[in-house]
């Protein structure tokens, strides 16, 4: 029978219909959209990006790390839109068929873009970097990427270049475009400069001291300047400084601060809290425009914030309280008349630029005479100069960039109405550096266009939201039912199915049939055989035949559970899975050169090969650690279980002894029925029945980079004393590494002696070391002197 138009038309609309949610992916896809609710994260969820409140009404769509810290306040690292907030009703960011990236204000007129095109589809990702780039599929090419356009903040490894600068946020409560920046000059020097609305200067390094006496050359043309992750910061002009915590471990950022001032921070990730290790300024009152024109900038007040605090020149008064940019205004109107005016002398004060004129050897009444007889001059300052014994004569036409130091022997004087001069000499009106800390109530004033109503459609998507309403209960009530009937199953068989959905479910005979009867054997552990077959699709595959045992059952839903949440370029792919009555099997993908042990038998791996497998390796556990959405232990990291793909990449395999651990468990774990590994590679914390975390794939790793450094198997090099054979086994490896180390360290004959002969004369002495260092590190028997895999990794790869 056929369906009645009513409800075809229905069904049709209920097809079509978006499914909402609050949004946690990785990637934008061509042809989508990111909403108010959406936020895209990186892969290891250090940084967020999406609608960044900044008002009432108004959002911008930002960068920010993703834990906030200990105050609650969210770290925005980039702002797209900064100087133009859109509506949080109905705005989107897009990702076009064209290839560019749009941002729109209540789905009306666009704000901002990244103007770019593309004849093949793209897509937006946010990196661990905090770098949003908008790529080909492949990653091969960056059409777009934040990186290129920064704001006020500069994260590790992201360049300042001649196209880009640091622009500082208006205030502490506004976000928009403000008054200072950094940027390469013309001259191709780094620097910082003053652009208020009316004047703009340079201002470090010290205008007043030649770029050579600084440390910096103008003669280059690269202009780029960045900071690594262990907080060195390096600049085409020669400009370098380090963090005062330099090293590796701790997230930084370099930011262009509202009051005028570079900083570096690094995070106390314990504490979350950002503490300068670094600034470019250490006497702030000599940031130019800090305190607006006719005011002053004091260092006498050691309780203020930053130490120092502005005050209004005698007869003039703050513009506005709420903001110190402004400066001050005065409170009388001063006569062209020179026989009108007069002077108030302030010791120890200089304000910079801005002189109509130089006079050399000028007496102070010559100099008052000149200002006298200038409509324009507001003041002058008078300048000893010991090395020839006269003063200097400086009148200003304004009084800006004002600051006062005991350091400065020369006085300043104010030019006043001469019947005033009483009433003024002893007046210091103050105002505060800093506006007191309130929620910005920035309100959109904009109009919007009123979409026309279409009743008719607004009538039919709400029936067809209630029939559809109703279907659904009607379809859950039908599957409960079903569900009932069918208890026949083993429970066990529906927690397999439960856990192992996503994965293709293979037939026994299928994979009996891809392995020829399970006749080629390429791998055998303690939990069952690895075989190699053929797929119908003509792939050639790796499994893994579990032993028909409970043991085999929790390892195959523990492989699974485990696998299943993973992807990673040095992680082992599973491609399926068979599970009929008693078979239990693993469909992986194969790798053509076999596992790290086959090959350290064989003597097939250079010294480059094996560098790359230590790093990729790490690599592949790092990611177990910290970045996938569930941290990973593996608890049996092993020459056997590293795999080796046709150009020799490594990937680790085999999950089954792995423990997953929930991300907010903390970091020690000793939930653990039972000890874990394999023996000669298991850390001491398992023999020992201390709490069990990451650290003990830290360790595993090292024996592995010991084994392949030296060529010999920890089960080999006996220990002394009794104990536990293993435990003294792979004790006596690293014991006889560091006694080398310890007995030949100064002239590095120590690793001669103890590298793999095959690799004697062909390896890098100088990495190999490095190699060799932390190794040993990984094999510390505290496991809190032990590096984390990231660290690790940071290490065999420096910036």
């Amino acid at each position: 029978m056929d369906t009645p138009i009513p409800i075809l038309l229905i069904s049709l609309l209920l097809s079509s219909l978006p499914l909402f949610s609050i949004s946690s992916r990785h990637t934008l896809l061509t042809s989508s959209s990111h909403s108010g609710s959406d936020v895209l994260f990186s892969p290891n969820r250090f940084f967020s990006a999406g609608f960044h409140s900044v008002g009432v009404n108004a959002y911008c769509f930002s960068i920010w790390f993703t834990q906030p810290t200990s105050d609650g306040n969210l770290t925005v690292v980039w702002t797209a839109n900064r100087d133009k907030p859109i509506n949080g009703k109905r705005s989107e960011l897009s990702l076009l068929k064209s290839g560019n990236l749009i941002l729109t204000d209540a789905a009306q007129f666009t704000v901002w873009s990244t103007n770019t095109t593309s004849i093949s589809p793209l897509q937006l990702q946010l990196l661990n970097t905090g770098n949003l780039v908008l790529r080909n599929p492949s990653g091969s090419m960056n059409v777009w990427e934040s990186f290129d356009s920064p704001t006020d903040t500069l994260l590790p490894n992201q360049p300042i270049t001649r196209n880009s600068r640091l622009v500082s946020s208006r205030s502490h409560n506004n976000f928009s475009s403000g008054f200072y920046s950094l940027f390469f000059g013309d001259d191709n020097l780094l620097r910082l400069a003053f652009d208020g609305p009316e004047i703009s200067s340079v201002y470090w390094p010290d205008p007043g001291v030649i770029s050579w006496d600084e440390g910096r050359t103008s003669y280059n043309s690269s202009r780029i300047a960045a900071f690594n992750s262990s907080g060195y910061f390096r600049s085409s002009d020669d400009f370098e400084f380090k963090a005062s915590d330099y090293g590796i471990g701790a997230w930084r950022i370099l930011k262009m601060e509202v009051d005028g001032n570079v900083r570096l921070y690094s995070l106390d990730e314990g504490r979350r809290i950002w503490s300068v290790s670094w600034q470019a300024m250490s006497q702030p009152c000599k940031i130019h425009g800090v305190c607006g024109p006719n005011a002053m900038c004091n260092y006498d007040y050691p309780g203020e914030k930053d130490g120092r605090r502005c005050s209004c020149l005698p007869g003039y008064k703050a513009k506005n309280l709420t903001d110190w940019s402004l400066g001050c205004v005065p409170e009388f109107n001063l006569s062209c008349n020179a026989n009108e005016s007069g002077f108030i002398k302030l010791p120890n004060v200089e304000f910079y630029g801005y002189d109509i004129k130089f006079y050399e050897n000028y007496t102070y009444e010559r100099c008052e005479e000149v200002c006298l007889q200038s409509c324009i001059c507001h003041g002058f300052n008078l300048k000893f100069r010991h090395r020839y014994g006269y003063y200097d004569c400086y009148p200003k036409s304004r009084l800006l960039n004002g600051h006062r130091c005991p350091a400065f022997g020369s006085p300043m004087y104010i030019r006043l109405p001469k019947a005033s001069l009483t009433s003024y000499a002893n007046q210091k009106q103050e105002i505060g550096l800093h506006c007191p800390p309130s929620t910005q109530n920035l309100l959109l004033d904009r109009r919007y266009k009123t979409p026309k109503q279409n009743r008719m459609l607004q009538f039919m998507v709400w029936f067809a939201s209630v029939f559809g309403g109703v279907e659904v209960i009607c379809i859950c009530f039908v599957w409960l039912l079903l569900y009932k009937t069918q208890q026949s199953s083993s429970e066990n068989t529906q927690g397999y199915l439960q856990v192992a959905s996503g994965f293709r479910k293979f037939t026994y005979d299928e994979l009996k049939k891809a392995t020829g009867t399970f006749r080629e054997e390429i791998g055998r552990g303690g939990s069952g055989v690895v075989y190699k077959g053929i797929l119908s699709n003509r792939r050639v595959a790796a499994i893994k035949r579990l032993n028909e045992t409970n043991h085999g059952e929790a390892e195959f839903l523990a492989e699974l559970s485990t696998i299943r949440r993973v992807n990673h370029m040095n992680l082992i792919e599973i491609w399926g899975y068979c599970l009929e009555g008693n078979h239990r099997l693993l469909v992986y993908e194969y790798m053509e050169s076999g596992s790290l042990a086959e090959n350290l038998i064989s003597g097939t791996l250079n010294w480059e090969k094996r560098f790359d497998i230590a790093v990729g390796s790490a690599k592949g556990l790092s990611y177990l650690h910290e970045e996938c959405l569930e941290w990973v232990l593996h608890c049996d990291v092993k020459p056997q279980n590293i795999l080796l793909d046709s150009n020799f990449q490594p990937k680790v395999a085999d999950f089954g002894l792995s423990k997953l651990v929930n991300r907010g468990g903390g970091g020690n774990h000793s939930s653990f029925s039972r000890v874990r590994g394999t023996r000669g590679y298991m850390a001491p914390e398992w023999i020992s029945n201390l709490s069990i975390s990451s650290k003990v794939d830290v360790y595993s790793y090292g024996v592995v980079v010991m084994e392949m450094v030296t060529g010999k198997n920890p089960m080999t090099m006996g220990g002394q004393g009794s104990g536990n054979t293993g435990e003294m086994e792979q004790r006596g490896l690293v014991k006889w590494v560091r006694e080398n180390m310890n007995g030949n360290g100064e002239n590095k004959l120590w690793l001669e002696e103890i590298i793999d002969p095959m690799m004697k004369g062909k390896c890098d002495l100088r990495t190999m070391e490095i190699l060799v260092q932390v190794a040993v590190e990984c094999l510390e028997e505290d496991k809190d002197a032990r590096p984390t895999m990231r660290q690790v990794i940071e290490r065999l790869l420096p910036h």
